[in-house]
């Protein structure tokens, strides 16, 4: 690299801890520096080493890892009063960002709502569909009752009648083979699920239906 770019680097690096003033590793540096200005890992770790050994910036060791911090010596002095306007900035700055975080948040949450919402021309075109439905249901509806090929009393007391008599006669023979599987089982030597596999019998149970009330 030549003295121009070493140079370029340290300028860069140094102008960054005095205005972060707080610890870096080298990596830490090259990864925060590397997007903006381009910097390699080995430009970035002679331009600290360089700046350390010149005094300009602060150099601790913690185990096989090196810290580097701006110089404090060049910073003024700040009184107990100033830190505690500093402190009430930072109060205050915090609470206008978590402000402006939960307005975004409720933007975002109003965004995601109108995104999922129809348009204009898709509300247009659905109340169209919904309206020609309307008008098929309607047509449905007044040829049933214009038409003449009704059920008469008659014919619905017969399948009234009808129903009921089945489901007696359904819930009759269902008794007796109830009875008749108790008789068999008396004597035999396995399980009732057992004789109805091997017999080949299916409940009602089995199928999913139920006697309907009469």
């Amino acid at each position: 690299m030549s003295k121009s770019k070493e140079a370029a680097a340290s300028s860069i690096i140094l102008k960054y801890l005095n205005d972060q003033n707080r610890p870096y590793s080298t990596q830490d540096v090259f990864s925060n520096l590397q997007r903006d200005h381009g910097l390699g890992k080995t430009a970035v770790v002679k331009a600290m080493e360089s700046l350390a050994q010149k005094g300009k910036i602060k150099e601790k060791v913690y185990g096989k890892q090196k810290i580097y911090f701006a110089d404090q010596e060049q910073f003024p002095n700040v009184s107990d009063s100033e830190l505690k306007n500093l402190d009430a900035e930072i109060t205050e700055l915090s609470s206008r960002l978590q402000s402006s975080q939960q307005s975004c948040r409720q933007l975002e949450s109003e965004l995601k709502d109108l995104s999922s919402s129809l348009t204009t021309e898709e509300m247009l075109k659905e109340i169209s569909c919904l309206k020609e439905e309307c008008d098929r249901h309607e047509l449905k509806l007044t040829n049933i009752k214009s038409s003449t090929n009704h059920v008469s009393p008659e014919e619905k007391e017969k399948v009234y009648s009808d129903r009921k008599h089945f489901c007696k006669e359904w819930k009759k023979r269902k008794r007796m083979a109830t009875d008749i599987f108790d008789a068999v089982l008396e004597g035999y030597p396995k399980s009732k699920k057992q004789f109805f596999e091997e017999v080949g019998i299916e409940t009602d149970e089995d199928c999913s239906v139920t006697v309907p009330d009469a």
